[in-house]
């Protein structure tokens, strides 16, 4: 394996304010959400994608894929979900292993009502400091960090 290439000094710096941005960041808009709407980020991760799928269904395999998560963290979240009404699991018809989770009027309703105050959450803390060729540099990086890390699979 050879010798580890240890950070230098302003990476060390940069690893270290990104694992930061992404701790605040996160709870900042955990905060928001809470607050604002009731709904934990786990619930925004779910209700986005269900909410732009077409009849608000998405089969769990692929919900899964779509947010990253494991089999067990979804189904628990998903269960949770259903318990508050934002969801419901039914069976796939095409594939009777497979089964597929559906947006609820109530769920619509949370997601529409949550969105505006989440996406101005975003911008204050993300873009709003930024000038329009920063925000540029930062979606060319963190595509390439996603394509490093895809092609490694």
């Amino acid at each position: 394996m050879g010798e580890p290439r240890w950070l230098d000094e302003r990476e060390a710096r940069v690893w270290q304010a990104y694992l930061a941005v992404d701790r605040e960041l996160h709870s900042a808009l955990e905060r928001q959400l809470v607050r604002d709407s009731g709904l934990s980020n786990a619930d925004y991760a779910l209700l986005v994608p269900l909410s732009e799928a077409e009849d608000g269904v998405v089969r769990s395999r692929e919900l899964g894929a779509l947010v990253g998560w494991e089999r067990s963290r979804l189904s628990h979240q998903v269960g949770r979900m259903e318990k508050r009404g934002l969801v419901t699991r039914e069976e796939c018809v095409e594939d009777a292993r497979g089964s597929m989770v559906r947006l609820t009027p109530a769920g619509r309703a949370a997601i529409e009502s949550a969105a505006p105050g989440h996406v101005e959450t975003v911008r204050r803390y993300l873009f709003d400091d930024l000038s329009a060729e920063e925000a540029e540099v930062l979606d060319r990086v963190f595509h390439r960090v996603l394509d490093r890390i895809a092609a490694d699979g």
